[in-house]
């Protein structure tokens, strides 16, 4: 390192120093960014303060510029500006574009005309409406970083191969749950979604599963979905129930055992006295508050001395059941 570098680099921990960061981070941002050791202070304080002026808080910005650091050293007119310009006219509330920085800063170092316009072009063409680009974009900001070809366009792929249509279908999986494209097809989705033909869901209802609850296909198989596979079939459900509940409402295979699935089972046959394989043709159940729902619903038709099936109970919402029943 010359002398002129070793002075900028020394300028530039200077700056750190002043903002609050201590040695171990201020190392660890120029083992992240080689470009810091030629940085400008001067720079990195106009990149500092136009970073707060766009709204992000004072507080957040170490942790946005120790993730990022590369952001205090990039053209301020030539680079940041001009991202932030583009993606405020995809935004729709206040502070969801510093959000959305917030969440992942690397966003600033890409191009507009580079990563943004194609990748806004290549979710139109999915049948993502347009009002919705921005909304999907803000929400997962580290779409921007995937390649189309060798990233995007295979989980693309993947999902027309399940029967999705890609002109419309595979566009409201993606608006639905956004984060399924950060996924590796080979080592979760595809797991995923042979695991759930397994336990007998059916082409067709594999195509409404990840319609409704696209996020099921991100979860674990064996540290999350067996599990909860397996707590079914000891509650004494058979593998056709559990296909069918799981159809019905695919978050069975997801939620917590402990605090939702285990709480509303032993409601069901304990205190109820209904039998466990009712609840196979209303999965419903499970989409229902515990407390506010069930118990409250269940009390007032054993008041009314009502004798009615579970989708009676739970196929309306209180005004309507209140009109039936109360």
């Amino acid at each position: 390192m010359d002398i002129s570098s070793g002075q900028r680099s020394s300028n530039i921990t200077w700056f750190f120093r002043d903002r609050g960061f201590d040695e171990k981070s201020i190392h660890e941002m120029f083992r992240k960014c080689k470009r810091l050791e030629g940085a400008q202070s001067d720079r990195a304080s106009e990149n500092w303060a136009y970073l707060g002026s766009i709204g992000i808080p004072e507080r957040k910005l170490p942790y946005v510029v120790l993730k990022c650091p590369k952001i205090l050293t990039l053209g301020l007119n030539e680079k940041l500006v001009p991202m932030v310009e583009c993606l405020n006219t995809l935004g729709t509330k206040p502070k969801e574009v510093a959000s959305a920085i917030a969440k992942f800063p690397h966003i600033l170092s890409h191009s507009v005309e580079e990563k943004l316009c194609p990748l806004l072009a290549f979710l139109q063409t999915l049948g993502v409406p347009e009002k919705q680009l921005g909304k999907l974009i803000l929400l997962n900001p580290r779409l921007i970083s995937y390649s189309i070809e060798s990233k995007l366009s295979e989980i693309v792929n993947f999902l027309v191969n399940l029967g999705l249509t890609i002109d419309g279908m595979v566009g409201k999986v993606i608006v639905k749950h956004p984060f399924i494209m950060g996924y590796s097809v080979d080592k979760r989705l595809r797991p995923t979604s042979e695991f759930l033909r397994s336990v007998g869901v059916t082409e067709l209802d594999l195509q409404t599963v990840v319609m409704n609850f696209p996020e099921i296909l991100c979860r674990d198989v064996n540290k999350i979905l067996r599990p909860n596979f397996a707590y079914l079939r000891k509650c004494g459900f058979k593998d056709g129930k559990i296909a069918a509940l799981v159809t019905g409402y695919p978050p069975i295979l997801f939620k917590s055992i402990q605090n939702s699935l285990e709480p509303r089972i032993r409601f069901l046959v304990e205190v109820m006295g209904r039998h466990i394989d009712e609840v196979a043709d209303c999965p419903d159940f499970f989409r229902h508050g515990l407390r506010k729902t069930i118990e409250v619903r269940y009390k007032l038709l054993k008041q009314r001395n009502i004798d009615c099936s579970l989708s009676e109970m739970l196929d309306s919402d209180q005004k309507k059941f209140l009109m039936k029943f109360g």
